[in-house]
């Protein structure tokens, strides 16, 4: 990762920084550059920008790697994203833990559509789940009984929260965004902004202050590592 870094003006740990503000808060690239300016480093809220497009997927892709293995029970949802007046589907799936497995944005929710997005979620993941949980949606049935079959779903909506609930900070950057451009800068956005936002947002509720502190201690060693950062200190 460190050879990454070469003929760029600014270090590594500036690099990372501001890919990680980006995508583990709700700034705007402009922000980023006021925030940067008050500390008396000049960055220009394009270079910030060419930072994320260049290492962000690199940085989630190793977040990725690093991961625990999923909770064998998993829930799927869709929600409508509109772009340019166009409506358009962001499929997403989580374990019980609320942790994303895997997103895509499509044009549709048929049953092709459902196909390809469970062959695009099991791929990584290495197995299948022991129970998927789902709205009433009839593509996620047909989807199941092709590429899932033996694997128990369970079909209502009031079991789904755990999905649902993962969209939210979807849409706060959506809105932050003045929505997306295009669906295929939404897939490029989320598929970096999912690993990278949850690695640095844990269950706070579910753990003591002390416990939260080590956590993120450890994550943030993490990330230093996973960006090169000790290599090159």
């Amino acid at each position: 990762m460190s050879s990454s870094y070469k003929r760029h003006r600014f270090p590594a740990e500036i690099i990372s920084y501001c890919v990680w503000l980006y995508y583990t808060f709700p700034l705007s690239f402009r922000d980023i550059e006021k925030m940067m300016l008050y500390r008396g480093i000049e960055v220009t809220y394009e270079s910030i920008r060419e930072w994320c497009l260049k290492f962000a997927q690199s940085y989630a892709n190793q977040i990725r790697r690093r991961r625990p293995k999923p909770a064998d029970k998993w829930h799927l949802d869709e929600v409508v994203i509109t772009i340019k007046g166009k409506q358009y589907y962001l499929w997403r799936a989580v374990d019980k833990d609320g942790q994303v497995l895997d997103i895509l944005m499509q044009r549709r929710r048929n049953e092709r559509v459902a196909n390809k997005f469970f062959r695009k979620l099991l791929k990584p993941q290495g197995f299948a789940p022991r129970v998927i949980i789902t709205d009433k949606l009839k593509s996620y049935g047909a989807a199941k009984r092709k590429l899932l079959k033996g694997v128990e779903h369970r079909q209502h909506k009031g079991l789904n929260n755990r999905a649902e609930n993962s969209h939210r900070p979807t849409r706060v950057r959506e809105r932050r965004m003045g929505r997306f451009k295009s669906p295929g800068q939404a897939q490029r956005f989320l598929s970096a902004f999912e690993p990278i936002r949850g690695h640095f947002h844990p269950h706070q509720h579910k753990l003591t202050a002390p416990a939260y502190r080590a956590t993120m201690s450890q994550r943030f060693e993490s990330w230093r590592e996973l960006t090169g950062l000790n290599a090159v200190a």
